[in-house]
Parts: structure tokens; C-alpha cells; sequence
């Protein structure tokens, strides 16, 4: 038997060029974060569509930045993220490094 988790969700995302961004809400079904230099949000895409499911509101995945004091075993465990610009033009700017 598994055991079930529930994933952060991504409770803001200021990326409005994004195709998944609604409203300052992601409507991705989940989102991976993580870049080998900073917390990039790796599904970002800049189309002229919108994408993703209304009804939902996104949920991190999976996050790649081990060095973050919310990751263990490369999953994020911080109640909830913010995606905006930092580094980058999609980055998670709840990631702190250990």
C-alpha cells in the first residue's frame, strides 16, 4: 500500500505572461521546480493560449533544489509556494536555502 501526501499548492504566481497563470493563479495540474543555480519554475511557457483546467488550482510535484530547507527527498513540504520573478521570470520565491 502507498502512502498518499498532500502537495504544496501554489497559492500565488505573479508570472501573467505565463500560460498556465489565470488571474495571478496557476491552473497547471502540478508544476516542477528547480534548476541547478536557482528555484526556476520549469513550467513556465510564454504562449498566446491559455492552458491548464480551470477548476483546478496547481500543486508542486516536484522540486529539484535539494539545498531548500522546505525539500526533502527532493519533494517540497512548505505549506504552500509563491512563483514570481527573481533570478529568473518564473522562479519559487518560497525557496530558502539550508
Amino acid at each position: 500500500m502507498t502512502a498518499s501526501m498532500e502537495m504544496p499548492r501554489v497559492q500565488e504566481c505573479a508570472v501573467r505572461s505565463c500560460a498556465y497563470n489565470h488571474t495571478n493563479d496557476c491552473h497547471a495540474f502540478a508544476i516542477t521546480i528547480g534548476s541547478s543555480d536557482h528555484a526556476h519554475c520549469h513550467t513556465f511557457i510564454e504562449l498566446p493560449v491559455r492552458g491548464g483546467v480551470e477548476q483546478l488550482i496547481a500543486q508542486v510535484g516536484a522540486c529539484q533544489r535539494a539545498d531548500c530547507r522546505h525539500n526533502s527527498d527532493l519533494e517540497c513540504h512548505a505549506p504552500a509556494i509563491t512563483v514570481g520573478p527573481e533570478m529568473d521570470m518564473a522562479d519559487c520565491q518560497t525557496y530558502a536555502s539550508r
